[in-house]
């Protein structure tokens, strides 16, 4: 009987009550028994196995240790000039949710449940916030994606449901749920969606208010239907569910003009001799100053505020942390330019004098360190133009007044 209709050494069944038995040495599987196998071992390979998690308490998918707040901070360093307050606070945030999602299952049993903790930064233009979000992307090896509030609107409206900033981290993740919900979120613009004004508006505010609440729940933690491909929802489409919970949000925003907010409740609490010190405090760094209070203020809801619970404000940049910016990151302007030219076989060089220079034009015009690459390209696109067809290859030195001349010239002809 064994021989005539062999069974299945898994579940038992025969081969007249299967598709197919494959034989092995010492046994048989049949069909239904090899697919679920093969889902078992796809689920374990995209969750990176669930006996080594919890062991080197990896983050992502792959086998990555989860390193301390002192080594992200390090890393960061390497890329990011400056703010260190803001970097101590990242690390210390991103290392905590982490150490959450990697000892979820060992606390499976205890009272105590750690709530989610996301962030908020506040800067000006140019002060590193995008910079700091996708460094720490690379550093933790986890999905990441940028969204942007600015086109986000209310459901029925023409733009982008709040699902569709799941969706873009559904994409990063090769449509895998479990990789997309240990991912990070970059939201940025976020002071673009605040309510104009403390009062209600008795018009449809459709791009502001109406989008703080629609991402209320996702900031927290909901089970979201998103839409595959992206785009708006409708009925008859398919949606893949993805929990939120897990997803660390990190917001940004320049906030132009809460300086001021801040600037008017110090001065409440100074009278007599005080307003002096208060007047100092407001020359120097005002933001670093910055509460819920002010962001209430500026026109974000309560709710979203108490959604975003860790707080950090970007220092504004000033001339010597500019010029560092040029030279010192391993991703450096100058070095990029450098390598740039290198291509070509031309020796690029700065002097000293000229970065100083091209730190004072950025400074000046308050454009942080996203404008040193315009200022660069005034300076240099001359010599990126006539360098390649050139036969004789040679060294371009950039002097304090060749900068000078070229970044004049490129300045005059914009407004002539």
């Amino acid at each position: 009987m064994k021989a005539k209709d062999p069974i299945c050494s898994f579940c038992g069944r025969r081969k007249s009550e299967s598709l197919m038995l494959i034989s092995g040495l010492d046994g048989h599987i049949c069909d239904q028994c090899a697919d679920q196998a093969q889902k078992i071992v796809e689920k374990e390979m995209s969750m990176g196995g669930t006996a080594s998690e919890e062991a080197t308490a990896t983050v992502g998918t792959g086998n990555k240790k989860l390193p301390k707040p002192a080594e992200i901070k390090t890393f960061l360093d390497q890329y990011v000039i400056g703010q260190d307050q803001a970097k101590k606070t990242l690390s210390v945030a991103v290392y905590n949710h982490y150490k959450r999602l990697n000892n979820k299952k060992s606390h499976a049993d205890s009272d105590v449940e750690i709530e989610k903790s996301n962030i908020l930064m506040i800067g000006e233009t140019g002060t590193g916030k995008t910079l700091l979000a996708k460094t720490l992307a690379k550093i933790l090896d986890v999905p990441f994606c940028i969204a942007d509030a600015t086109v986000l609107t209310e459901a029925g409206y023409v733009g982008e449901d709040v699902e569709s900033i799941i969706s873009r981290l559904l994409q990063v993740s090769n449509y895998k749920p479990e990789q997309a919900e240990r991912g990070i979120i970059y939201l940025d613009e976020m002071d673009k969606i605040a309510r104009k004004g403390d009062n209600a508006s008795i018009t449809r505010d459709v791009s502001g208010e109406g989008v703080q609440q629609g991402l209320l729940k996702i900031l927290e933690g909901t089970i979201a239907n998103v839409a595959p491909e992206g785009g708006r929802k409708h009925p008859d489409q398919k949606y893949i569910k993805v929990d939120t919970s897990n997803i660390l949000f990190i917001c940004g925003g320049a906030f132009d003009g809460i300086e001021k907010i801040i600037s008017r409740r110090v001065q409440k609490q100074a009278v007599g001799f005080k307003s002096a010190h208060n007047k100092e405090i407001q020359d120097k760094k005002l933001l670093s100053l910055v509460a819920p209070s002010d962001l209430r203020s500026f026109g974000l809801i309560p709710e979203l505020i108490g959604r975003l619970p860790i707080l950090t404000a970007l220092e504004p940049l000033d001339k010597e942390t500019l010029r560092s910016i040029l030279t010192e990151p391993k991703n450096a302007l100058l070095k990029q330019y450098i390598h740039l030219f290198a291509l070509d076989k031309i020796t690029l060089q700065f002097d000293e004098s000229a970065i100083e220079y091209i730190a004072e034009i950025a400074f000046e015009n308050k454009l942080g360190a996203r404008g040193l690459r315009g200022i660069c390209e005034s300076i240099l696109q001359d010599y990126m133009y006539e360098g390649p067809s050139s036969k004789s290859k040679s060294t371009v030195t950039i002097t304090r007044e060749i900068a000078e001349e070229k970044w004049t010239r490129a300045d005059s002809q914009k407004y002539a």
